[in-house]
């Protein structure tokens, strides 16, 4: 194989670095990522991919991308490097250097996506370049999403489009150099109770909304431990689903019978639990803990969640990986675009060079002798499922 070019490299992560592409739920700080994914556009057709931007429908300044190279994209086997383009906000005044300016000190890159995750697509770029001049028997797809670190819009509009196609995945999250093969699912949801409010001084006046949100939570907490003794995966550091009160707000002042109230919560469940299934059973424990026809109750999803992940461990691709790391596949407790990709009947795992504890962090850095093994890696993942 040829060396690695090790300066080009930096200098497209430097390109990607500067094009500011934050996704967040605050609509002040949400931007598009399609300066990004028509700059790996450019790169990836002059390199003699067959490139497509496909834009999200409820949001045109954001985009997927599919690049494929050699035998034609449907094919029955091929390999997906996939990573989403965008970060999350930062924290202004508490970087060293500015975040959108790639910095090199202390042995590391620095910048906000340099472990999460910018950083693979050159990295991927570089790997493919060791194939350009040689018949590909299935296809290499190289994959770039919009809205990860949000709602994961990019990664549903690509399961409703069947696309990519493909046999295996590799997603380059940051998972230090080891492969991943589960992670948990989480689902985001929030209880609203609507009471009466009425003066404080009698009761009957009104119907607490506080009161009956007491009984929700009580009754949450015993699910938690219902759902904690019947599911179990030693493969995690915490083994059990859990179950996190996130934030509760109701009323507005101590003479007022408070008439709303409103808890938001956040479940992570283990692979094998569905999250249809969990919110079925979560509403019909919540409405029948409260009785009294005076207090109206709703749960809706703050956003539509996202699935646990399990890659068989037998499979060729985790076994592959296992040997090029040296690692055997682990768990992870983040979330990813694994479920979707897996839901299409791809093979999965999650592998990249960065580490998720650089990731949303300020001076988020990857470390240069990451480089290196990375490239090989994904060269050999190329060369043991394409050629």
């Amino acid at each position: 194989m040829a060396p690695i070019a090790v300066p080009e490299l930096k200098t497209q992560l430097r390109q990607l670095i500067a094009c500011p592409s934050v996704s967040a739920t605050d609509p002040a700080l949400d931007m598009g990522n399609r300066p990004v994914v028509e700059k790996l556009a450019d790169w990836l057709e002059t390199l003699g991919f067959a490139v497509e931007l496909m834009p999200l429908p409820s949001s045109p300044n954001k985009a997927n991308l599919i690049a494929t190279l050699g035998a034609r994209e449907g094919a029955e086997g091929g390999l997906i490097l996939s990573g989403h383009t965008d970060t999350v906000p930062f924290d202004e005044g508490r970087w060293q250097s500015d975040p959108f300016s790639l910095q090199e000190r202390d042995n590391r890159l620095y910048g906000l996506g340099t472990s999460d995750m910018k950083s693979f697509f050159p990295l991927a770029i570089e790997a493919a370049r060791s194939f350009l001049d040689k018949p590909l028997r299935q296809p290499l797809t190289i994959l770039a999403t919009a809205d990860e670190e949000t709602s994961m819009t990019g990664a549903r509009e690509l399961v409703k489009a069947g696309r990519p196609q493909g046999r295996y995945a590799v997603i380059g999250e940051p998972t230090g150099l080891r492969p991943v093969r589960m992670h948990k699912g989480v689902m985001m949801e929030a209880v609203r109770i609507t009471g009466q409010s009425g003066h404080s001084s009698n009761p009957s006046l009104g119907a607490n909304a506080l009161e009956a949100m007491h009984l929700v939570i009580g009754e949450l907490l015993r699910l938690r431990g219902e759902w904690q003794e019947k599911y179990n995966n030693p493969g995690f550091v915490v083994p059990v689903p859990t179950l996190n009160l996130g934030c509760l707000h109701g009323g507005d002042n101590p003479n007022r019978i408070c008439g709303h109230a409103e808890l938001q919560f956040d479940v992570r469940p283990l692979p094998g639990m569905s999250l249809q299934e969990l919110r079925r059973e979560l509403n019909t424990r919540l409405q029948a803990c409260i009785d009294n026809s005076r207090i109206h109750f709703d749960m809706v999803s703050l956003f539509p969640g996202t699935e646990p992940f399990e890659q068989d461990p037998n499979s060729e691709l985790v076994k592959v990986a296992e040997k090029l790391t040296g690692y055997s596949a682990q768990s992870v407790a983040f979330g990813t675009e694994a479920p979707y990709l897996k839901s299409m009947n791809i093979d999965t795992i999650v592998l990249g060079a960065g580490d998720i504890d650089q990731a949303h962090q300020p001076d988020e850095y990857l470390e240069l002798d990451r480089i290196e093994p990375m490239v090989k890696i994904l060269r050999n993942l190329i060369g043991r499922f394409c050629l």
